[in-house]
């Protein structure tokens, strides 16, 4: 449950403000000291809380993640946002296999190869196994109107895509790809280096396939044994209603292909609203000026008010109603996206004082401000008159 989950600032000890570099240097430290193999008399509460670090890391490291985050918290707007998981699986026995760094990382080898540099063995690297496809990044513009109440469009992008030749393989049809010879499908070479501290088990890159576990003899024509091809896609995209300007839309699995079987990347498509000439957003609530007349504000009156879907609704204005006065209808506003929430309407009258009258109109007016104690306006004489 979200509500169990810390924050993710919390969990690596940074404040909200803080920077990439102090965020990565943060995790860093908070990895060496929580990785399981470095607990090995508290393995499994270390893997929780490594666990908890790297999906911290995962969300604060990317800045669309993070944006989400900030904005919505660990539940994100519901029917998208979230984080995908997945990145901080953990693999026992092999160091930081599995993981998208080594103890390299930290300025020292894994345990099998701790003293490797010291002695010419370099940096081992560990060969590249099935990987989440590229995430993508969009823009729409949407209406005021469209907003509040959702919409549906269609957004056109150009994105690779698994090559239909090859089936996402590299190869030429008919063919396909060979197992590495050389590190029997793995992309990874052992050697055993004798040190004073006896003999010492490294790994390192296949020169021969260069990591990848496998080689492709008669490359796809229409790929060149890239897998994929760039296309032009048209994705609908749903909107949901209460969406507000800037937040994102996540479309999962619409991004780049996976590498080796991997998922595919995600689409991020961030929401422009374009400003209404009546109509302002504050929060969930929906903001308009409404004009009445001298007479309607003077004796009151019924009007009927524009709501932002269409439609009207009947509202009694009471007598002797100042310009300026607020009035509220209640969970006539946005949706909001997080919950079952919703915002009102408030509208802002504003009361016309006729600019020109009739002689009729005008004696009318003398006499009610006769009536009510007010001397009338004077009308001031030329020079000549």
């Amino acid at each position: 449950m979200a509500d169990q989950k810390r924050d993710y600032y919390e969990v690596l000890g940074v404040e909200k403000n803080a920077s990439d570099e102090e965020i990565k240097k943060a995790y860093r430290k908070l990895a060496k000291k929580y990785h399981p193999d470095a607990n090995p008399d508290n393995k499994k509460e270390a893997e929780m809380k490594f666990k908890e670090v790297s999906e911290a890391y995962e969300v604060l490291s990317d800045k669309q993640k993070r944006d989400m985050y900030d904005r919505f918290g660990h539940d994100g707007p519901q029917g998208f946002g979230g984080q995908n998981g997945g990145y901080y699986s953990y693999s026992s026995g092999s160091g930081f296999e599995g993981f998208d760094f080594g103890f390299d990382d930290f300025g020292f080898g894994s345990f099998g190869d701790i003293f490797s540099a010291a002695f010419g063995g370099g940096r081992s690297k560990k060969s590249a196994g099935p990987r989440k496809g590229a995430d993508l990044k969009a823009n729409i513009d949407i209406s005021f109107e469209e907003s509040f109440l959702g919409v549906e469009k269609t957004i056109t992008l150009n994105r690779n895509t698994e090559c239909s030749s090859c089936h996402g393989t590299g190869a030429k049809e008919g063919t396909k790809a060979e197992t590495c010879k050389v590190c029997n499908g793995s992309g990874r070479i052992r050697q055993v280096v004798t040190t004073p501290f006896g003999q010492m088990s490294t790994q390192k890159v296949c020169t021969n396939c260069g990591g990848e576990g496998k080689i492709i003899k008669e490359p796809c024509p229409d790929c060149r044994g890239k897998g994929t091809v760039r296309q032009s896609a048209k994705i609908k995209v749903k909107i949901p209603a209460g969406i507000s300007e800037g937040q994102t839309v996540v479309l999962r699995g619409e991004g780049e292909p996976g590498i080796k079987g991997g998922s595919k990347g995600d689409l991020y498509i961030n929401v422009h609203v374009k400003r209404h000439s009546i109509y302002k957003r504050k929060g969930d609530h929906v903001l308009c000026d409404i004009p009445i007349t001298f007479t309607g504000a003077t004796l009151g009156t019924e009007i009927e008010v524009p709501m932002v879907d269409g439609t009207k609704e009947k509202y009694k204005i009471p007598e002797g109603t100042q310009t300026g006065t607020q009035f509220v209808m209640r969970n006539k506003g946005f949706k909001s996206v997080n919950g079952n929430y919703r915002g009102d309407f408030v509208f802002t009258v504003n009361v016309q004082v006729p600019k020109k009258l009739t002689a009729e109109q005008r004696e009318l007016i003398k006499k009610l401000a006769l009536t009510m104690n007010e001397q009338p306006p004077i009308k001031k004489r030329g020079i000549f008159g």
